[in-house]
């Protein structure tokens, strides 16, 4: 069959695969050698949406109101929603009108915010290893992103001071991210009271993506970007209510902060998404509206599976730091093994799928990533299969 030649856009031709798809692509291949698989790669929440949450969409759906295109910045019921969930949460005070936007899904956000701000040639500063989209959304907007290693010896926070004067000189936006993925680690307000002060010496828009902030354990509640003082002077906060309330599917999220960035972000949603579904915003309404008893359940689940993959991985011999936040497990390689070739070695020798931690960024080499997104009894069976096994 002829027909018209096919030319990808540069921005696809130079586009690595997409982390997570690969490995699902791995684990496929897997099963259908008839492997039992258990599936500690991607961080998507095997339990279900809450209950009350569930009801409300069922609710919402048969309302005629919602059938039609909703507003791209989101229903300010909802805006208003978010707002008091940050006063309750953070003790942090937002104009739903002008300073919260809808999201569908903070990955959505995350996406287009670069487009808003970024020319071709400006720099965008990732952290790394981190989410894959904050370097391709930067790309994607013609803009060259800088990784900001996380490194242990910098208790895998962004070294500041490591950034060179003429990338300073050069960057526009900056993302971060805490808790963060894939390292688990959470930042202080004192560290970002030190990256306030950097973007505000460099012109540098902050867009902190929060979107792990209410899985944490033993106690140790992650602090908010614009909890530290000048922060709504220049960026934004990102979060999500897919992990905090099970919602992965249902793709509901909303972005928070100074109003220019977030009018800036509405502008590019305006022409490029119709919004969010409003019974989604509806249901996302009773999410934020709960009490804390439907994530204190979820964490405690976490917590007990966090602690059974702890307890086996430690008497293992791997190293690795005990996470007090996210769902996953940011894991030393052993001796002689790459990340690539450890993921390998879990999967075809014991079932098991990983993440490869270059995966997230050259910094990231040296390390795999392992999720709590199944029981506790297929951590523990992993476990045993991993002291079968060897390395």
């Amino acid at each position: 069959m002829s027909g018209v030649p096919i030319t990808y856009a540069e921005r696809i031709r130079t586009l690595p695969p997409y982390l997570f798809a690969a490995i699902d692509e791995m684990k496929q291949q897997a099963v259908a050698r008839g492997v039992d698989i258990i599936n500690l790669g991607i961080g998507d929440p095997d339990l279900p949406t809450p209950a009350p949450i569930v009801e409300r969409m069922q609710q919402a759906v048969t309302d005629p109101q919602h059938h039609q295109y909703p507003s791209s910045s989101g229903m300010l019921s909802f805006r208003t929603a978010v707002a008091g969930w940050y006063q309750r949460r953070f003790n942090v005070t937002v104009d739903p009108k002008s300073e919260v936007v809808t999201l569908i899904g903070s990955k959505e956000g995350i996406g287009h915010v670069p487009m808003a701000f970024i020319d071709p040639g400006d720099v965008v500063l990732v952290p790394s290893p981190g989410y894959p989209v904050y370097p391709v959304s930067a790309s994607f907007a013609g803009g060259i992103a800088h990784e900001m290693p996380l490194l242990k010896q910098n208790g895998f926070l962004p070294d500041l001071d490591a950034i060179p004067p003429d990338v300073a000189r050069k960057a526009k936006l900056m993302f971060l991210n805490s808790p963060n993925n894939p390292t688990s680690v959470i930042a202080d307000v004192t560290f970002f009271s030190r990256v306030i002060a950097f973007a505000k010496e460099h012109h540098v828009i902050v867009c902190h993506d929060a979107a792990y902030s209410e899985i944490f354990y033993d106690g140790l509640r992650p602090s908010s970007f614009l909890e530290a003082e000048g922060a709504m002077d220049v960026g934004i906060e990102f979060h999500s209510l897919s992990k905090t309330f099970n919602m992965t599917g249902w793709r509901i999220g909303f972005a928070v902060g100074r109003a220019e960035v977030i009018a800036g972000l509405s502008q590019i949603k305006s022409n490029m998404d119709s919004g969010q579904f409003q019974a989604v915003q509806e249901a996302g309404i009773t999410a934020l509206e709960s009490d804390d008893r439907l994530t204190a359940g979820l964490r405690a689940i976490y917590q007990e599976r966090r602690d059974v993959l702890v307890a086996g991985l430690r008497n293992l011999g791997l190293e690795f730091d005990t996470p007090s936040a996210t769902f996953y497990v940011w894991i030393e390689v052993p001796q002689g093994y790459t990340s690539a070739s450890f993921t390998a070695h879990l999967l075809e020798k014991a079932g098991i799928v990983t993440t490869p931690g270059n995966g997230f960024g050259s910094p990231g080499e040296g390390y795999i990533r392992m999720a709590l997104t199944t029981t506790k009894e297929r951590l523990a069976e992993a476990v045993d299969r991993l002291k079968h096994i060897g390395w």
